[in-house]
């Protein structure tokens, strides 16, 4: 196994990236934070390592050449998180994705390039498969992104792998179902859910709430990212999954029950291209010997707790 690598991590400061940073670093590795610190990057949600010697934060952006040659000094493998997430923002304007989620990609590849690193993870997301009525999409399936979001991550997943085929970077991509957890930007469905139970608030719900999605505990995700920079091949992609299918109204339903609400559900208009139904096979890194640890159940009543218990952080995330 490698031990203590330098490893950057961008967009550390997100939700996902910041459970990473802190797993990175308890793992025994050194950790550079490259994050541009939009309204989903928060410092907040790393106030706890902050000192530990083996971290550092860059305030920049994956899309500065600039930023990210100082980020990439001395790195041994580069984790790319970064990026414009929320597809409804994405509806609205594709802009910022473009820019971040595929021109920060490339500079991050070009910087890779020079300094010869050992790992580029592409981290990416189950959204750029679409939408599956039966089965579960597996690495060889099709993309068919519905919206800008997943469009610019899907060509975010071609561009890091063109780079291995064209000039031998060792890329792996991974692709990852809905994540749930602390420190996640109130937004999503679970925290905008959880926070919304908390308040006394409406519950909004698109269309008929029969969305599924396929949910993973985001320290799974986590391990799942670090055992790939280890045992993934490069060139390959890997679904990454839990195989934890729910719909939107059951998730609901279980976040009233943990929070003890009585708010009231609001169905609202659904949102344009909305994909019916998410679902991974993950078969290829279980293989490898990675396994998800978290029951959903469990999982989903701690993230409550935690919302319950940080109401302080959301209500800052909500002014932002």
């Amino acid at each position: 196994m490698w031990f203590k690598m330098k490893i950057l991590i961008t967009g550390g400061a997100g939700f996902i990236g910041s459970n990473l940073v802190r797993l990175a670093l308890k793992s025994g590795h050194s950790v550079i934070n490259l994050d541009k610190l939009t309204y989903a990057g928060n410092l907040k949600n790393l106030t706890d390592i902050q000192e530990n010697p083996n971290y550092l934060f860059i305030h920049g952006d994956i899309a500065n050449p600039a930023h990210v040659e100082r980020a990439m000094d001395g790195v041994d493998v580069v984790m790319n998180l970064a990026a414009e997430t929320h597809v409804d923002r994405s509806i609205d304007s594709a802009a910022p994705f473009v820019r971040t989620n595929l021109v920060g990609t490339q500079a991050l590849l070009d910087a890779a390039m020079r300094r010869g690193v050992r790992c580029f993870l592409q981290v990416s997301t189950d959204e750029v498969y679409g939408s599956i009525e039966q089965g579960r999409f597996d690495e060889a399936s099709p993309l068919r992104p519905s919206n800008p979001y997943s469009a610019s991550k899907a060509g975010a997943d071609l561009l890091a792998l063109s780079y291995h085929r064209t000039y031998g970077l060792p890329v792996v991509v991974s692709r990852c179902s809905n994540n749930y957890g602390p420190y996640q930007f109130p937004e999503k469905l679970i925290p905008l859910m959880v926070t919304n139970a908390l308040d006394g608030r409406e519950l909004p719900v698109y269309g008929d709430g029969l969305n599924v999605r396929d949910w993973i505990h985001v320290e799974d995700h986590c391990r799942a990212l670090l055992f790939l920079i280890e045992h993934g091949k490069k060139g390959k992609i890997y679904n990454i999954s839990a195989s934890c299918e729910k719909t939107n109204i059951e998730i609901i339903k279980k976040i009233l029950y943990y929070t003890n609400s009585k708010s009231p559900i609001c169905f609202v208009k659904d949102r344009p291209g909305h994909d019916r139904r998410y679902a991974l096979d993950s078969t290829k890194i279980r293989n490898l010997g990675w396994k998800p640890e978290h029951n959903f159940d469990t999982g989903l009543e701690f993230t409550v707790n935690w919302y319950r218990t940080n109401r302080k952080w959301w209500k800052r995330c909500a002014n932002m």
